[in-house]
């Protein structure tokens, strides 16, 4: 379990952390954002709020792990989803 997890199981596309900086996706070199999709594929979520999310849900099943916790399921509050504006 120590080292490095494999990535790059999506071709073209290329996920950072940087601990002052959260989560960037990009996608051929392109800008992308992290999105919260159905099985039906509706988005449900998306952007710098599903990103800050993850990041915070890895850290902190990370720190359990530090702690001798690392079995315990970490789970995130429910995302409040925003109306959108009519058009």
């Amino acid at each position: 379990m120590i080292g490095d997890q494999i990535t790059g199981n999506v071709a073209g596309l290329q996920i950072t952390a940087v601990s002052h900086e959260g989560l960037r996706a990009t996608f051929n070199g392109q800008r992308v954002y992290l999105a919260i999709v159905s099985e039906d594929g509706q988005v449900l979520a998306s952007g710098a709020q599903v990103a800050k999310e993850a990041e915070a849900v890895a850290i902190n099943s990370y720190r359990n792990f530090l702690k001798g916790q690392g079995h315990l399921r970490v789970l995130s509050n429910p995302l409040t989803l925003k109306k959108r504006a009519a058009a």
